[in-house]
């Protein structure tokens, strides 16, 4: 179950620097793209209209350019402000950058789909209206994405933040996750610099350095987050403790809100969060407490408890596989190794204002030693479990039931997050970190 480190090193470094390679049956489709000012948008329902919502965008096509036409599937929509913003906001991006480089892309965008039989039916409206690559943004639409895919091989089907398509038998399936613990860590010592600044002035005792962190799910993804980011905190600021408030959705901006209260209410001075909305942001704000958020600069509704936020940008995933699809190239099963070091796990604009003196450039040096390799964010000797340090953990579930079983996570000192597959699997519960529920 142990892999030799050199071989296991020298795939990651093939698979995370090779471009587009081989070949895929790619179609053309009509001109179109967002390449202007004058882009013309039509959507088939508002944002809003809950899970029928679609969005076709087109612009005139660049002279000689090729179009490729992309469906996106969304668990929510840009109201969120958080995670879905995100990926609309990288969608742009990548379409600005492939129109520089002649490929045009024509979208058609389905809103407010969550899981099971509307996100099927989505995937299906959009292969049969001749999307050559359909991307799905959640996790929990991989199921329904699956299903279609077996019966449309000519098409690339991608789930972002996903776990399954990398290891299934269909070839035109495909996940892509990038190293968001690491943005996580920085941000984690973002908070930590603000609660020692708050001890070191005597506005808390050291033991009042308590996080409350919002939760999704009780999933890998989810507690690799809350870890790298409390491990951050507690590198600057070793009095740090944590609480985790699960809320059972990835997108309830209600119980955000209730979450973040209750763990204000429990003496947290910290709020941050692994959830869509800007609720624990503002219910932080409400609260007289600080904050950093996810996937999107949340200061502007929270500007006295918003510090930072880290955030995946996604433009750069759509550009890489949308050229695969425009160049006939084949398209990687597993996007796996991309963060910080790839400019593909950002932070967004520290809230001076509020910040910590000298966190700027803490953040900074933080950010360059997780590139150089310095910082290893899941170093065994800076967290116990049950008191002892971890000297072995698996990667990999292979049966389904949630348990990593194979492929050696720990080398070197260090569990490698993300390495032997894009989507996170450390889910250890380590001391320090209070879990107040776990049904999730």
């Amino acid at each position: 179950m142990k892999k030799a480190l050199s071989v296991v090193m020298a795939a990651a470094m093939v698979l995370s620097l090779a471009a587009c390679g081989g070949s895929t049956a790619a179609t053309t489709a009509a001109p179109a793209a967002e390449t202007t000012a004058a882009a013309a948008e039509t959507t088939a329902e508002a944002p809003a209209a809950e899970t029928e919502a679609a969005e076709t965008e087109a612009a005139a096509p660049a002279a000689e350019g090729k179009t490729v036409k992309a469906g996106l599937v969304c668990i929510g929509d840009e109201n969120d402000q958080g995670y879905t913003f995100n990926f609309i906001r990288g969608k742009e991006a990548a379409t600005e950058m492939l129109a520089a480089e002649g490929i045009n892309v024509d979208w058609v965008v389905k809103y407010n789909l969550i899981e099971g039989d509307p996100v099927e039916e989505a995937n299906l409206e959009l292969a049969d209206e001749g999307c050559e690559i359909i991307f799905n943004n959640s996790y929990g639409q991989e199921p329904a994405m699956l299903k279609v895919a077996k019966d449309y091989p000519e098409i690339e089907f991608v789930g972002l933040t996903n776990e399954e398509s990398w290891k299934d038998d269909l070839p035109n399936t495909h996940n892509a996750f990038n190293n968001i613990y690491e943005g996580r860590y920085v941000a984690g010592v973002v908070a930590g610099m603000k609660m020692q600044e708050m001890i070191d002035k005597g506005e808390i005792k050291p033991e009042e350095a308590v996080i409350g962190y919002v939760g999704a799910y009780s999933f890998a993804e989810v507690i690799s987050g809350f870890t790298a980011y409390y491990l951050g905190a507690k590198s600057v600021c070793p009095s740090t403790t944590m609480k985790v408030q699960f809320v059972g959705s990835w997108s309830d901006a209600t119980l955000e809100a209730n979450a973040a209260q209750a763990l204000a209410d429990a003496g947290c001075v910290m709020i941050s969060q692994h959830s869509d909305n800007t609720t624990p942001a503002t219910t932080a704000q409400s609260s007289g407490i600080f904050h950093t958020g996810y996937n999107n600069d949340m200061s502007g509704v929270a500007p006295e408890a918003s510090i930072i936020s880290t955030r995946i940008d996604w433009a750069k995933y759509f550009v890489h596989a949308i050229e695969c699809v425009a160049n006939g190239e084949e398209l990687e099963q597993d996007y796996t190794n991309h963060g910080m070091s790839t400019d593909e796990v950002v932070m967004t604009e520290l809230n001076e204002a509020i910040a910590a003196e000298g966190t700027a450039a803490k953040m900074e040096e933080t950010i360059e030693k997780i590139k150089s390799g310095e910082i290893k964010v899941f170093d065994t000797s800076t967290f116990t479990v049950g008191g002892e340090e971890v000297t072995q953990a698996y990667a990999i579930d292979t049966d389904g039931d949630f348990v990593p079983d194979s492929e050696e996570a720990i080398v070197d000192g260090a569990f490698l997050e993300s390495y032997y597959q894009s989507a996170p699997y450390f889910a250890l519960q380590i001391d320090g970190i209070e879990w107040l529920n776990s049904a999730f």
